[in-house]
């Protein structure tokens, strides 16, 4: 046993030797993982191809999702409550849609070049427009344009410079989807993209932000064997926003027959997997991907869509996976459904779980939070606080819920425990 004192110099000369080693290492580790973002991740991104967007596309989907979910109210009360689909329902009708993609890739096809550039150039003026109103989806909104490779490539920039042209420059919380993701170097081309449009506008550096479609297998797995998706988000450095999951042409890529794909099959479970654990603790944000699956139809078509639609959300959400694409003013109703019911049924656990850690907390920040039959860590704490805070944010409960269970469980203790 010792007092502390280091009466051999072992530790000072371990320390030395041990800082020496580990500087460089140590800070690339800070710059690599900062471990946390300030902002709020949407709970999913809306695709709306350009020829059916417009100022009004945010009312005209909120309002047919909620004439669904009052004509199948019934089918949703039995996949969670009277109470629930009126949360859900106050959610469709005030703020149905919190991100947003103007379509120009596949979900656009392929026009005569004066027909893309007049569509380019009106969403354009649609993103402005909802900028300057605040009338537009709650946290972002922005266009994804045909990619990187050699056919598409120049059809897609000049597709950008329509948008921003509409646009009359880059309106606030615009960023881009960059589909079909191959090469760790194609990073390299969309950073100079963002460089020019920022030396064309007048930005300052850094101000350009853009996500990486992952629906490639090169995307997860190169030639060398190494995980693309990681190395391109270390150099893609701060401009990366987040990765989204490409459902179908990945699934297609890997010689999955069409009945067969989803966002459930093995291969997307093992993609979505690489991609999670390539983003942990970088601060960029896995999107997981669509359902071509729509509710419409006969009565019985429309009750197997959404119960399908929100089976799904519910099985991303227990993996880890907070956000995902919604296709059709349909899938709002099932999105907001699900997101909502999987919170707040985890709320009254984790507030009681985070409301004993709490308790046993003592100064050296060592804990004894074993009863109940749970010791619980610091990482896991962080995790319930999680729940809680994404909780509020979708409006799946009140604090004052949670301060029931567990009076420690305040909005301002718990947001630092989660990271936010």
């Amino acid at each position: 046993m010792t007092d502390g004192t280091d009466t051999t110099g072992l530790r000072a000369r371990a320390q030395a030797r041990m800082d020496d080693l580990l500087r460089e290492v140590d800070a690339e580790l800070a710059a690599g993982y900062p471990d946390s973002r300030a902002e709020t991740q949407p709970v999913h991104t809306v695709y709306v191809p350009a020829d059916a967007v417009g100022p009004d596309t945010l009312d005209e989907w909120g309002a047919r999702a909620v004439e669904l979910a009052e004509s199948a109210r019934p089918t949703l009360v039995e996949l969670s409550s009277e109470s629930a689909v009126d949360t859900a329902l106050t959610r469709l009708r005030t703020a149905p849609i919190e991100d947003l993609r103007i379509d120009l890739e596949d979900g656009y096809g392929w026009r005569d070049d004066a027909v893309e550039d007049r569509h380019a150039r009106a969403a354009g003026a649609v993103l402005a427009q909802w900028s300057a109103t605040g009338s537009g989806p709650r946290l972002s909104s922005g266009v994804r344009c045909k990619g990187l490779g050699p056919v598409e490539r120049n059809r897609g920039l000049r597709t950008m410079e329509a948008v921003l042209d509409g646009a009359g420059g880059v309106p606030d919380g615009f960023v881009f989807t960059v589909p079909k993701l191959r090469a760790v170097a194609q990073v390299d081309a969309v950073i100079a993209l963002c460089e020019e449009i920022e030396r064309a506008h007048g930005l300052a550096p850094m101000t350009v932000r853009f996500e990486l479609q992952i629906e490639s297998p090169q995307a997860v797995v190169g030639a060398s064997g190494a995980a693309t998706v990681a190395q391109a988000i270390h150099r893609s450095g701060p401009r990366l926003s987040g990765l989204h999951y490409g459902t179908y042409d990945y699934s297609a890529a890997c010689g999955i027959v069409s009945a067969y794909q989803s966002l459930e099959h093995p291969v997307a479970d093992h993609a979505k997997a690489v991609m999670l654990a390539s983003a942990a603790q970088t601060g960029v944000w896995v999107c997981d991907g669509s359902t071509q699956i729509i509710p419409t139809g006969d009565a019985a078509q429309v009750d197997a869509a959404l119960r399908r639609h929100h089976r799904l959300v519910r099985r991303s959400l227990e993996r880890g996976f907070y956000q995902g694409w919604d296709m059709h003013p349909g899938h709002l109703v099932t999105r907001w459904l699900a997101v909502q019911t999987f919170f707040a049924d985890a709320m009254p656990a984790a507030a009681a779980r985070l409301q004993r850690y709490l308790e046993r907390t003592v100064g050296d920040g060592t804990t004894d939070a074993t009863d109940g039959g749970v010791m619980d860590e610091p990482a896991t704490a962080r995790a319930l606080a999680g729940v809680l805070v994404r909780g509020w944010g979708v409006d799946a409960f009140e604090p004052a819920h949670v301060t029931a269970i567990g009076p420690l469980c305040t909005p301002e203790r718990v947001a630092p425990l989660a990271g936010g």
